[in-house]
């Protein structure tokens, strides 16, 4: 039984190599196609062209695991099936669920490969990406975003800094900003607030210090037309795939420390989770699936699988957009399907015939 074991693990994981790497690089050429119109003004080297795919690849790597590897199992058993070997195991006093518990051990250290995957490395490569795009695009990044806080220029030089800013309520807390006078610090501006009116900003609760006067100065509001308008701090701040689980929390908790609610921090953080953990369970799902199927082909097992994922994909993208929506709370949003896929993946498991 090891034996046989060995030989169709090993399979799997060649074929789940060849599918998963080969489909993400394909995606990251597409991508790259799609946007290298974008890129030719900055007159891009070859190798500039290579390090931006090379960048993109881990986000793609870890979106197509799942699929690749429900895809790979149905497509390894089915084979198994039609060559009569799954009829020999049983007729030789093999047991089947023994068989394939070294896949669900597989398909667990997938998972948890999956999880660090996002966390540690799609982050991180995320970033290097955006800065590629920027620098061929000829569009220098104008401000720094860490937690909430964000460093930037306005419109005529001085330094802002911003403590918190809520981008779907284009609102900001904690503004300062350093008016710089013939290379010294002319005023320094403080707002306990401010917000997006639909053409400049508006500061409120404002006190202005004239650093060479020493005269201070206290506004209910000030409108501040040197800062750029908030399409600037949507564009520039990063996206959920550059940040992982920790900074999402700080950034969340920072925000409700300050009164605003942010929906759709809180599915992200649940669906980083999520995502990772419906490896183990399309491994599960595959297996089962492939053995009802019995000797009906390979090629027809993988069409399935790749049918079966896009439904997946759709449904859970779908339930995701309910709870950025408000719709659905985000614990449910971003664990129906999991959930629900779960639950089909362990009972079709169990109940595979001996």
């Amino acid at each position: 039984m090891k034996i046989v074991q060995r030989l169709y693990l090993k399979e799997f994981f060649i074929l789940l190599g060849l599918l998963v790497i080969g489909l993400s690089l394909i995606f990251s050429l597409i991508d790259l196609t799609g946007k290298i119109q974008g890129f030719l003004p900055g007159k891009p080297s070859p190798l500039n062209l290579i390090l931006y795919s090379i960048y993109i690849m881990p986000k793609f790597f870890l979106y197509l695991l799942p699929m690749s590897v429900l895809i790979s199992g149905m497509f390894i058993f089915s084979q198994a099936s039609r060559r009569k070997e799954i009829l020999a195991i049983k007729a030789a006093g093999g047991k089947l669920r023994s068989l394939f518990y070294p896949f669900i051990a597989a398909g667990a250290a997938l998972c948890i490969f999956a999880f660090l995957t996002g966390e540690f490395i799609v982050p991180g490569f995320t970033r290097q990406a955006i800065g590629m795009k920027n620098y061929l695009e000829g569009d220098a990044k104008k401000m720094v975003f860490d937690s909430g806080m964000l460093w930037l220029r306005s419109i005529d030089g001085s330094p802002v800094r911003i403590d918190l800013y809520h981008a779907e309520k284009k609102m900001a807390k904690g503004v300062s900003i350093f008016v710089i006078g013939k290379n010294i610090l002319k005023e320094r501006i403080v707002a306990d607030r401010a917000y997006w009116d639909g053409k400049t900003w508006v500061l409120e609760e404002v006190t202005i210090s004239h650093i060479d006067s020493g005269r201070t100065e206290k506004l209910r509001s000030l409108a501040y037309g040197n800062l750029e308008s908030p399409d600037l701090f949507t564009r520039e701040m990063k996206t959920t795939e550059e940040m992982d689980i920790g900074e999402l929390y700080r950034y969340m908790q920072k925000l409700k420390k300050a009164g605003f609610r942010n929906i759709k921090l809180a599915v992200d953080i649940n669906s980083k989770v999520s995502f990772p953990l419906i490896t183990i369970f399309m491994m599960m799902l595959g297996i089962s699936l492939a053995l009802r199927m019995g000797s009906s082909g390979g090629f027809l097992s993988a069409g399935l699988g790749l049918l079966i994922s896009l439904v997946y994909g759709f449904s859970y993208t779908f339930f995701l957009s309910m709870g950025y929506a408000g719709i659905l709370h985000p614990l449910l949003a971003a664990w129906i399907m999991p959930g629900v896929f779960s639950l089909l993946s362990i009972y079709l498991f169990l109940t595979i015939p001996e």
